[in-house]
């Protein structure tokens, strides 16, 4: 076997996950740059608001996209526990697309079309990789782990090696004296 199709074969559901989290984000970023570049080039609206309401309209379509195709193998922890996160930290990845956008406009005074098209790429890209971690550490919890037996250590449903182990000792209630054979 090559080293690369060992690599595939290790990591394909990572390579996956990141293909459809990528596809996502290539759609989302479709839309936010559409209605921010309408709002803020075409009405004139400011560059932060126009960013902020093409963002809030991207999150929605992503959260559900993502929970439903990039992280649908992953644990469902609630709907609203799941939703409230996402926006927190969509949140955070506005703002810190807002720092890129305000620095090209208001600090550096660059106000063109390109200037804000390029803030807001870079931008999304710095926020897209906090994002990606983020989701996967808190949003979309990995699958839980089968409950462990506590006698013998192993997932409830596996069964023991070798198939013939001896059985679990008796459980003594607590306080009462183990009578043993001699």
């Amino acid at each position: 076997m090559s080293f690369v199709s060992h690599l595939y074969r290790r990591f394909a559901h990572l390579f996956h996950e990141l293909a459809a989290f990528g596809t996502i984000g290539v759609l989302n970023f479709i839309i936010t740059i559409g209605i921010s570049d309408t709002l803020h080039l075409g009405f004139h609206v400011g560059p932060l608001t126009s960013f902020g309401v093409g963002t809030i309209a991207a999150t929605t379509f992503s959260y559900f996209a993502n929970r439903f195709w990039t992280f649908r193998h992953r644990d469902r922890s609630g709907l609203g526990r799941e939703y409230v996160l996402f926006f927190v930290f969509n949140g955070v990845g506005l703002v810190i697309t807002w720092v890129f956008i305000g620095f090209t406009h208001y600090v550096l005074g660059i106000r063109g079309g390109l200037a804000f098209n390029v803030s807001q790429i870079v931008g999304t890209g710095v926020a897209t990789l906090f994002r990606y971690w983020a989701y996967k550490k808190w949003v979309f919890l990995p699958p839980a782990a089968p409950p462990v037996d506590p006698h013998t250590g192993l997932p409830e449903a596996a069964e023991p090696v070798g198939g013939d182990a001896a059985p679990p000792p008796p459980r003594v209630p607590a306080g009462q004296a183990v009578k043993r054979d001699r």
